[in-house]
Protein backbone atom coordinates (compact mmCIF):
# COMPACT_ATOMS: atom_id res chain seq x y z
CA UNK A 1 0.00 0.00 0.00
CA UNK A 2 3.00 2.26 0.86
CA UNK A 3 4.39 2.43 -2.65
CA UNK A 4 0.87 2.32 -4.85
CA UNK A 5 -0.45 5.50 -1.92
CA UNK A 6 2.78 7.58 -2.76
CA UNK A 7 2.96 7.16 -6.60
CA UNK A 8 -0.62 7.89 -5.73
CA UNK A 9 -0.11 11.58 -4.06
CA UNK A 10 3.05 12.18 -5.47
CA UNK A 11 0.90 12.76 -8.93
CA UNK A 12 0.12 15.98 -10.46
CA UNK A 13 -3.69 16.18 -10.73
CA UNK A 14 -5.50 19.44 -9.47
CA UNK A 15 -9.42 19.87 -10.71
CA UNK A 16 -9.87 20.46 -14.10
CA UNK A 17 -6.09 18.67 -14.86
CA UNK A 18 -6.40 15.10 -13.93
CA UNK A 19 -4.92 13.57 -16.85
CA UNK A 20 -1.57 12.50 -15.50
CA UNK A 21 -3.44 11.14 -12.51
CA UNK A 22 -5.96 9.05 -14.67
CA UNK A 23 -3.30 7.59 -16.51
CA UNK A 24 -1.28 6.33 -13.47
CA UNK A 25 -4.27 4.91 -11.76
CA UNK A 26 -5.66 3.63 -15.60
CA UNK A 27 -1.81 1.44 -15.13
CA UNK A 28 -2.92 0.32 -12.13
CA UNK A 29 -6.12 -1.03 -12.85
CA UNK A 30 -6.15 -1.71 -16.99
CA UNK A 31 -5.44 -5.65 -16.66
CA UNK A 32 -8.29 -6.04 -13.49
CA UNK A 33 -11.27 -4.82 -15.10
CA UNK A 34 -13.22 -6.00 -18.14
CA UNK A 35 -13.76 -2.05 -19.68
CA UNK A 36 -12.23 1.32 -19.31
CA UNK A 37 -12.76 4.38 -20.45
CA UNK A 38 -12.45 8.53 -20.07
CA UNK A 39 -15.22 10.11 -20.78
CA UNK A 40 -15.95 13.57 -21.77
CA UNK A 41 -15.36 15.13 -18.23
CA UNK A 42 -12.28 12.93 -17.51
CA UNK A 43 -13.92 10.54 -15.20
CA UNK A 44 -11.71 7.81 -15.29
CA UNK A 45 -14.53 4.76 -15.54
CA UNK A 46 -13.41 1.15 -15.08
CA UNK A 47 -16.28 -2.28 -15.49
CA UNK A 48 -15.89 -5.38 -13.82
CA UNK A 49 -18.90 -7.45 -14.79
CA UNK A 50 -20.70 -9.44 -12.74
CA UNK A 51 -23.76 -12.33 -12.40
CA UNK A 52 -26.72 -11.78 -14.36
CA UNK A 53 -29.45 -10.23 -12.22
CA UNK A 54 -27.10 -8.29 -10.25
CA UNK A 55 -27.26 -4.51 -9.49
CA UNK A 56 -25.49 -1.84 -11.50
CA UNK A 57 -23.20 -1.03 -8.43
CA UNK A 58 -21.22 2.60 -9.12
CA UNK A 59 -18.18 3.46 -6.79
CA UNK A 60 -16.85 7.03 -7.02
CA UNK A 61 -13.86 7.92 -5.81
CA UNK A 62 -12.43 11.64 -6.74
CA UNK A 63 -8.83 11.90 -8.10
CA UNK A 64 -8.68 15.38 -8.18
CA UNK A 65 -6.94 17.73 -5.51
CA UNK A 66 -7.10 21.41 -4.38
CA UNK A 67 -4.99 23.62 -6.27
CA UNK A 68 -3.62 27.29 -6.26
CA UNK A 69 -3.80 29.32 -10.38
CA UNK A 70 -1.84 31.62 -11.27
CA UNK A 71 -3.75 35.16 -12.10
CA UNK A 72 -1.26 37.83 -12.51
CA UNK A 73 2.63 38.26 -12.50
CA UNK A 74 4.50 41.22 -11.92
CA UNK A 75 7.30 42.95 -12.72
CA UNK A 76 9.48 41.02 -9.69
CA UNK A 77 8.39 37.63 -11.01
CA UNK A 78 6.18 37.01 -8.10
CA UNK A 79 2.62 34.99 -9.01
CA UNK A 80 -0.65 36.05 -7.58
CA UNK A 81 -3.41 33.40 -7.52
CA UNK A 82 -6.71 32.32 -6.66
CA UNK A 83 -7.76 28.99 -5.24
CA UNK A 84 -9.27 25.77 -6.81
CA UNK A 85 -11.56 24.23 -4.57
CA UNK A 86 -11.13 24.50 -0.53
CA UNK A 87 -7.64 26.57 0.28
CA UNK A 88 -7.03 27.05 3.76
CA UNK A 89 -4.52 30.20 3.93
CA UNK A 90 -3.01 29.42 7.35
CA UNK A 91 -2.65 25.95 5.98
CA UNK A 92 -0.77 27.15 2.94
CA UNK A 93 1.44 30.12 3.90
CA UNK A 94 5.17 28.97 3.64
CA UNK A 95 4.86 25.43 1.79
CA UNK A 96 6.13 24.67 -0.88
CA UNK A 97 4.56 23.94 -4.45
CA UNK A 98 4.59 21.90 -7.78
CA UNK A 99 3.66 22.75 -11.03
CA UNK A 100 3.14 20.83 -13.69
CA UNK A 101 6.00 21.56 -15.53
CA UNK A 102 8.08 20.75 -12.08
CA UNK A 103 8.65 23.94 -10.91
CA UNK A 104 8.76 24.37 -7.50
CA UNK A 105 7.90 27.64 -5.48
CA UNK A 106 6.93 28.71 -1.75
CA UNK A 107 3.72 30.40 -0.98
CA UNK A 108 4.29 33.58 1.26
CA UNK A 109 2.66 36.56 1.79
CA UNK A 110 2.95 40.64 1.70
CA UNK A 111 4.16 41.46 4.91
CA UNK A 112 4.77 40.42 8.61
CA UNK A 113 1.56 38.31 10.19
CA UNK A 114 0.31 40.36 13.17
CA UNK A 115 -3.60 38.88 13.20
CA UNK A 116 -4.51 35.83 11.54
CA UNK A 117 -7.86 36.86 11.49
CA UNK A 118 -6.72 39.47 8.71
CA UNK A 119 -4.77 37.01 5.93
CA UNK A 120 -6.84 37.35 2.99
CA UNK A 121 -5.69 34.84 -0.46
CA UNK A 122 -5.36 38.40 -2.56
CA UNK A 123 -2.49 39.56 -0.51
CA UNK A 124 -0.58 35.82 -0.87
CA UNK A 125 1.95 34.60 -4.06
CA UNK A 126 4.01 32.47 -4.77
CA UNK A 127 7.79 32.40 -5.18
CA UNK A 128 9.78 30.59 -7.77
CA UNK A 129 12.47 32.20 -7.60
CA UNK A 130 12.21 34.93 -10.69
CA UNK A 131 13.87 38.02 -10.89
CA UNK A 132 11.50 39.64 -13.13
CA UNK A 133 8.15 39.55 -15.07
CA UNK A 134 10.00 37.76 -18.42
CA UNK A 135 12.30 34.98 -16.09
CA UNK A 136 9.17 33.87 -14.63
CA UNK A 137 6.96 33.83 -17.80
CA UNK A 138 9.78 31.61 -19.52
CA UNK A 139 8.48 28.83 -16.71
CA UNK A 140 4.73 29.72 -15.79
CA UNK A 141 1.92 31.68 -17.19
CA UNK A 142 -1.46 32.48 -16.17
CA UNK A 143 -4.04 29.65 -15.77
CA UNK A 144 -0.96 27.54 -14.81
CA UNK A 145 -1.98 25.69 -11.29
CA UNK A 146 0.20 24.76 -8.37
CA UNK A 147 -0.29 22.08 -6.07
CA UNK A 148 1.06 21.16 -2.41
CA UNK A 149 4.63 19.46 -2.64
CA UNK A 150 4.70 17.19 0.11
CA UNK A 151 6.12 13.79 -0.86
CA UNK A 152 4.85 10.83 1.04
CA UNK A 153 6.37 9.76 4.65
CA UNK A 154 5.46 6.86 6.89
CA UNK A 155 5.30 6.84 10.90
CA UNK A 156 3.90 4.21 12.89
CA UNK A 157 1.68 2.82 9.71
CA UNK A 158 0.41 6.38 9.20
CA UNK A 159 0.74 7.76 5.87
CA UNK A 160 1.45 11.82 5.94
CA UNK A 161 1.74 13.78 2.87
CA UNK A 162 -0.32 15.96 0.25
CA UNK A 163 -3.68 14.70 -1.39
CA UNK A 164 -4.69 12.29 0.31
CA UNK A 165 -7.86 13.72 -0.01
CA UNK A 166 -8.74 12.11 -2.45
CA UNK A 167 -6.15 9.98 -3.26
CA UNK A 168 -5.84 7.63 0.00
CA UNK A 169 -9.91 6.37 -1.57
CA UNK A 170 -8.34 6.43 -4.71
CA UNK A 171 -5.64 3.60 -3.37
CA UNK A 172 -8.70 2.00 -1.61
CA UNK A 173 -10.72 1.38 -5.38
CA UNK A 174 -7.40 0.37 -6.56
CA UNK A 175 -7.05 -2.53 -4.03
CA UNK A 176 -10.29 -3.29 -4.26
CA UNK A 177 -10.63 -3.54 -7.43
CA UNK A 178 -7.43 -6.41 -7.55
CA UNK A 179 -8.57 -8.14 -5.08
CA UNK A 180 -12.19 -8.65 -6.25
CA UNK A 181 -12.65 -12.45 -7.66
CA UNK A 182 -16.29 -13.32 -7.31
CA UNK A 183 -18.27 -9.72 -8.23
CA UNK A 184 -21.98 -10.70 -8.45
CA UNK A 185 -22.49 -7.35 -9.73
CA UNK A 186 -22.04 -5.05 -12.46
CA UNK A 187 -18.82 -2.77 -10.79
CA UNK A 188 -18.24 0.61 -12.20
CA UNK A 189 -15.46 1.99 -10.60
CA UNK A 190 -15.22 5.98 -11.33
CA UNK A 191 -12.23 7.78 -10.39
CA UNK A 192 -14.14 11.47 -10.70
CA UNK A 193 -12.84 14.80 -11.85
CA UNK A 194 -13.50 18.21 -10.49
CA UNK A 195 -15.01 17.31 -7.20
CA UNK A 196 -13.00 19.70 -5.46
CA UNK A 197 -15.30 22.47 -7.23
CA UNK A 198 -18.55 21.09 -7.25
CA UNK A 199 -18.98 17.12 -7.07
CA UNK A 200 -18.86 17.65 -11.44
CA UNK A 201 -17.70 14.40 -12.44
CA UNK A 202 -19.57 12.36 -10.53
CA UNK A 203 -22.71 13.90 -11.30
CA UNK A 204 -22.23 13.35 -15.45
CA UNK A 205 -21.00 10.25 -14.55
CA UNK A 206 -23.88 8.87 -12.81
CA UNK A 207 -26.31 9.82 -15.62
CA UNK A 208 -24.25 7.95 -17.94
CA UNK A 209 -24.32 5.20 -15.44
CA UNK A 210 -27.50 5.33 -14.12
CA UNK A 211 -26.78 3.12 -11.57
CA UNK A 212 -28.89 1.14 -9.06
CA UNK A 213 -26.82 2.42 -5.76
CA UNK A 214 -24.17 4.29 -5.53
CA UNK A 215 -21.11 4.06 -2.91
CA UNK A 216 -19.04 7.16 -2.31
CA UNK A 217 -15.17 6.40 -1.15
CA UNK A 218 -13.75 9.75 0.48
CA UNK A 219 -11.64 10.82 3.35
CA UNK A 220 -13.72 12.17 6.50
CA UNK A 221 -12.52 14.23 9.77
CA UNK A 222 -11.53 13.19 12.79
CA UNK A 223 -12.06 14.12 16.31
CA UNK A 224 -8.99 12.34 18.02
CA UNK A 225 -6.44 15.54 18.20
CA UNK A 226 -6.11 17.59 21.03
CA UNK A 227 -8.71 20.20 20.96
CA UNK A 228 -10.31 19.05 17.88
CA UNK A 229 -14.01 19.40 17.06
CA UNK A 230 -16.13 16.48 18.65
CA UNK A 231 -16.67 13.54 16.09
CA UNK A 232 -17.24 10.22 16.76
CA UNK A 233 -14.09 9.07 13.90
CA UNK A 234 -10.48 8.27 15.46
CA UNK A 235 -7.41 7.41 12.97
CA UNK A 236 -7.12 3.79 12.96
CA UNK A 237 -10.38 2.23 14.36
CA UNK A 238 -11.64 1.27 10.56
CA UNK A 239 -13.22 3.19 7.93
CA UNK A 240 -16.49 4.89 8.36
CA UNK A 241 -20.00 4.43 7.40
CA UNK A 242 -21.29 7.75 6.57
CA UNK A 243 -24.28 8.71 8.02
CA UNK A 244 -24.93 11.87 6.87
CA UNK A 245 -22.97 15.83 5.59
CA UNK A 246 -23.43 18.36 3.95
CA UNK A 247 -24.33 17.09 0.76
CA UNK A 248 -26.30 14.17 1.65
CA UNK A 249 -28.55 12.17 4.57
CA UNK A 250 -27.49 8.57 3.18
CA UNK A 251 -30.35 6.36 2.13
CA UNK A 252 -31.00 4.40 5.36
CA UNK A 253 -30.76 0.88 3.42
CA UNK A 254 -27.11 1.57 1.85
CA UNK A 255 -25.64 2.57 5.38
CA UNK A 256 -27.57 -0.54 7.09
CA UNK A 257 -26.23 -2.92 4.31
CA UNK A 258 -22.49 -1.38 4.88
CA UNK A 259 -22.97 -1.79 8.21
CA UNK A 260 -24.34 -5.47 8.19
CA UNK A 261 -21.54 -6.47 5.98
CA UNK A 262 -19.06 -5.22 7.99
CA UNK A 263 -20.33 -7.13 10.83
CA UNK A 264 -20.56 -10.00 8.79
CA UNK A 265 -17.33 -9.75 7.60
CA UNK A 266 -15.42 -8.85 11.07
CA UNK A 267 -14.61 -5.67 9.53
CA UNK A 268 -13.84 -2.66 12.21
CA UNK A 269 -15.94 0.52 10.95
CA UNK A 270 -17.23 3.49 12.59
CA UNK A 271 -20.17 5.79 11.90
CA UNK A 272 -19.89 9.39 10.71
CA UNK A 273 -21.72 12.21 11.20
CA UNK A 274 -19.90 15.11 9.31
CA UNK A 275 -21.53 18.26 9.87
CA UNK A 276 -19.98 20.40 7.33
CA UNK A 277 -18.39 19.21 3.75
CA UNK A 278 -19.82 16.94 1.16
CA UNK A 279 -18.74 13.95 -1.46
CA UNK A 280 -19.70 12.32 -4.84
CA UNK A 281 -22.51 10.84 -3.23
CA UNK A 282 -24.34 14.23 -3.24
CA UNK A 283 -24.21 14.35 -6.66
CA UNK A 284 -24.86 10.88 -7.61
CA UNK A 285 -28.48 10.39 -4.85
CA UNK A 286 -29.87 13.18 -7.13
CA UNK A 287 -29.18 11.60 -10.52
CA UNK A 288 -32.53 11.28 -12.42
CA UNK A 289 -35.06 9.95 -10.37
CA UNK A 290 -32.95 9.63 -7.31
CA UNK A 291 -30.07 6.82 -6.76
CA UNK A 292 -30.08 5.10 -3.18
CA UNK A 293 -26.38 6.06 -2.14
CA UNK A 294 -24.03 5.64 0.91
CA UNK A 295 -20.70 6.01 1.49
CA UNK A 296 -17.48 4.55 2.67
CA UNK A 297 -14.60 7.03 4.52
CA UNK A 298 -11.16 6.99 5.17
CA UNK A 299 -10.87 8.59 8.66
CA UNK A 300 -7.97 11.95 7.83
CA UNK A 301 -6.45 14.43 9.81
CA UNK A 302 -5.16 17.93 8.80
CA UNK A 303 -7.91 17.66 5.89
CA UNK A 304 -6.67 19.97 2.70
CA UNK A 305 -3.30 21.03 4.49
CA UNK A 306 0.10 20.10 2.86
CA UNK A 307 0.44 17.61 5.39
CA UNK A 308 -2.67 15.42 5.67
CA UNK A 309 -2.79 12.03 8.04
CA UNK A 310 -4.35 8.47 7.50
CA UNK A 311 -3.64 5.05 8.69
CA UNK A 312 -2.87 2.16 6.96
CA UNK A 313 -5.37 -0.21 8.63
CA UNK A 314 -8.44 2.23 7.73
CA UNK A 315 -7.70 1.74 3.66
CA UNK A 316 -7.19 -1.98 3.54
CA UNK A 317 -10.47 -2.77 5.84
CA UNK A 318 -12.29 -0.21 3.55
CA UNK A 319 -10.52 -2.16 1.10
CA UNK A 320 -12.19 -5.06 2.18
CA UNK A 321 -15.71 -3.96 2.67
CA UNK A 322 -15.92 -2.60 -0.84
CA UNK A 323 -15.09 -6.12 -1.88
CA UNK A 324 -17.23 -7.45 0.63
CA UNK A 325 -19.97 -5.64 -0.58
CA UNK A 326 -19.37 -7.05 -4.39
CA UNK A 327 -18.70 -10.34 -3.56
CA UNK A 328 -22.67 -10.56 -2.20
CA UNK A 329 -25.89 -10.39 -2.84
CA UNK A 330 -27.33 -6.85 -2.41
CA UNK A 331 -31.02 -6.01 -1.22
CA UNK A 332 -32.34 -2.70 -1.05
Amino acid sequence: MRELLAKLIETYGPAGVEDNISDVIRKEIEDYVDEIETDIMGNLIAVKRGDEGGKRVMLSAHMDQIGLMVTYIDENGFLRFSNIGGINVLNTINNKVIFQNGTIGTVSYESEITDIKEIKLDRMYIDIGATSLEEASEKISIGDVAVYYSPLKESGGRYIGGAMDNRASCALLIQAIKDLKDCKHDAYFVFSAQEEVGLRGARTSAYAIDPDIGIAVDVTATGDTPKARTMAVKLGEGPTVKIKDASVICHPKVKDMLIDTAKRENIPYQLEVLEWGGTDTGAIHLTKEGVPSGAVSIPCRYIHSANEMVDDKDIKYGAKLIVAVLENQIEL
